[in-house]
């Protein structure tokens, strides 16, 4: 037995002969004397890295150029891939030939190694980077014959983020493990209206069609696409994907709208098996009747569960409020009250307060930083990650790459209407500014424990006691389009990635930054705080910081009035879609509340009786709350 670390595999091929027949002597117990012989030889192999990388390339380098390209595929080295095209061009008698022979045969090696855990995603972006680069050079000579249609592929799919929705680091990561994988991926990018969609699978003759949405509501989107797939007679697969997606929704909610196949996939490692299943003329009715099967079989399993979930009514989850000493506890108040705006936040100040955790999770390397450095199968991947992107913040943070913006406000406020929060002009509290709505936990819950609500943390209107709530909305992504489309230029995809994941977690660092200053200098609750990076994750902070269209208020049109609140727009450069995603991508909005007893919880599933009185202080109909919260929903809005 043996631990590997799969990040230092080298290819059992470029493994010298004597090596490998020694090593496999000792592995196999061939010969008595297997381990002296390994030993004579080590010395051969024990030369430093930097001694032999010369070397190394000089090596490679005289390897014939089909096995030179299929090197630097699996490698990711894209400093001599022109150079090698080229020649491999003049081997050739059509340019063609190139792609569908050496390029290709090294993308195989990459999808197997993938395939079997022996290379992680970052490397496999690295791959489809060089690849991208050779197939660009080979273009203009392709298109010189008026051949480019005549490349054999193993699929073409069309992916889209659908209408709505502006998230796409994900969807992106998927389409170039496809084309690892010799797929051809039509990426229609952001907000794609679902007719755009269909359009694009008939004028491409797609072979399936993948979704991609980051926010709830592109859930309903995701279902209406299913619905016009229908109605229009759709016949090919439908792959399903993104952060809010789940393989429950898709089954409950998408697959019966659609007799073709509906397919949830998790991450980019599933992709490709998938897609090779749907694309297969043996393998393709088989795989598409059992997740037929499978997703009926999760339908009774939802309904049997819902049967049995009995919602509590709102009047009784309502009288179950935590109970706070309100005789005792007085409000703190912020130094300033209103609007404050920031500019041009340094975004050096902001690199401490990362949390790199979720930025392997992005990359599908699973683990806790920095104890993912030492894991035997990614560690050496997660460390060469790292690298690139501390390489990478210090160009975004010295050529200016990315802006950090945001705009906080505080306000006088009450417990209103139960559930409600009311923000007034001053202190009298006489002139109301807006109000904002909230819901309460109502599942079942032991003896003892209360039915959260974010407005049970603002003092009762009735209590004549003035409370204050804060406001913030953060962006660290201002000017990364342009970045972004300069990588996308030269084909690399890799660093377009990942500057995308930076400026999304440079977003959220904004954001634990600010909330950090709210309490120790703006609002001043906690002005002797003295917490870790690890404690501030680990949120072990006084106060929270919940955001519009997440567990503890999942209504994303509440940013609406956090926009109007804070002129978001102007103050901070961020917008919000037709289905309330923020754009910039890294951007992170939310509430600051003060009360020490303020903790973060899931509302959770919700009876049709809170979603009724929600619609009447929303000014809603039935109908319109049922459509904004239907994630939410404990119930079918058809049932009676």
């Amino acid at each position: 037995m043996g631990i590997v670390n799969a990040g230092q595999l080298a290819i059992y091929e470029e493994i010298p002969v004597e090596l490998q027949e020694r090593v496999e002597d000792v592995i196999l117990n061939r010969r008595p004397d297997a381990t002296e012989r390994l030993l004579d030889i080590a010395p051969q192999y024990q030369t430093g890295e930097a001694s032999a990388a010369p070397e190394k390339v000089q090596e490679w380098r005289s390897w014939p150029v089909a096995k030179r390209l299929e090197h630097a595929l699996i490698k990711g080295i894209d400093e001599f891939i022109e150079t090698d095209t080229e020649e491999a061009r003049q081997h050739f008698d059509r340019p063609l030939q190139v792609i569908e022979g050496p390029l290709m045969d090294g993308m195989n090696v990459v999808g197997d190694l993938f395939g079997a855990g022996k290379m992680f995603l970052p490397q496999v972006v690295k791959s489809a980077r060089v690849m991208k680069k050779s197939v660009a050079y080979l273009i203009p000579y392709i298109e010189a014959e008026q051949a480019e249609g005549e490349r054999r592929s193993n699929g073409r799919i069309v992916l889209a983020t659908v209408k709505g929705d502006v998230h796409d680091i994900g969807k992106n990561i998927v389409g170039v493990v496809l084309q690892c994988n010799n797929f051809e991926v039509v990426d229609l990018g952001v907000m794609v209206p679902a007719q755009k969609i269909l359009d694009a699978a008939r004028e491409h003759g797609a072979d399936m069609i993948g979704l991609s949405g980051l926010i709830t509501p592109s859930l309903d989107e995701m279902v209406n696409v299913a619905r016009e797939m229908k109605r229009q007679g759709f016949n090919i697969p439908l792959l399903i994907g993104g952060a809010t997606t789940s393989v429950m929704h898709t089954a409950v909610k998408i697959d019966p709208q659609y007799p073709g196949a509906v397919v949830y996939v998790k991450d980019a490692s599933r992709a490709v098996g998938v897609a090779q299943n749907l694309v297969s003329v043996d393998a393709k009715a088989g795989y598409m009747a059992k997740t037929k099967a499978d997703y009926v079989q999760k339908r009774e399993q939802h309904a049997n569960r819902r049967g049995r979930e009995a919602l509590l009514p709102l009047a009784q989850v309502r009288a179950n409020r935590p109970v706070l000493d309100g005789s005792t506890y007085i409000p703190p108040q912020p130094r300033f009250l209103g609007i404050r705006t920031f500019d041009d936040y340094p975004l050096a100040e902001l690199v401490e307060r990362i949390d790199w955790t979720p930025f392997f999770q992005a990359w599908e390397l699973r683990g806790r930083y920095p104890a993912i450095f030492d894991d035997p199968a990614q560690g050496e991947h997660a460390r060469q990650l790292f690298a690139d992107a501390q390489a990478m913040l210090d160009k975004i943070i010295t050529k200016d790459w990315l802006t950090a913006r945001a705009v906080i406000g505080f306000f006088p406020a009450h417990q209103v209407d139960n559930d409600d929060i009311a923000l007034y002009t001053d202190q009298t509290c006489n002139q109301a500014l807006m109000t904002l709505h909230h819901l309460r936990q109502q599942g079942p819950k032991p003896a003892g424990k209360p039915h959260y609500c974010l407005a049970d943390w603002i003092a009762p209107r009735e209590s004549g006691v003035v409370d204050f709530l804060g406001a913030f909305a953060v962006t660290a992504g201002i000017g990364i389009e342009e970045q972004v489309a300069a990588f996308e230029r030269v084909h690399d995809d890799y660093s377009a990635i990942l500057l995308k994941a930076l400026a999304d977690r440079l977003a959220e660092a904004f954001a634990e930054r600010l909330h950090e200053r709210a309490r120790k200098e703006f609002w001043g609750y906690a002005a002797d705080e003295t917490l870790s990076n690890n404690d501030l994750i680990a949120e072990q902070y006084r106060g929270i910081r919940p955001a519009p269209g997440y567990p503890a208020c999942p209504d994303h049109t509440e940013k609406d009035l956090l926009w109007r609140l804070l002129d978001v727009d102007h103050n901070a450069g961020i917008h919000l879609t037709e289905s309330f995603a923020m754009t910039p991508t890294a951007a992170v909005s939310g509430w600051y509340f003060s009360h020490p007893e303020a903790r973060y919880f899931g509302v959770g599933r919700l009876g049709r009786d809170q979603v009724a009185d929600y619609a009447r202080r929303k000014d809603w109909t039935l109908a319109e709350a049922e459509k904004w919260l239907a994630p939410s929903l404990g119930y079918e809005p058809d049932e009676d």
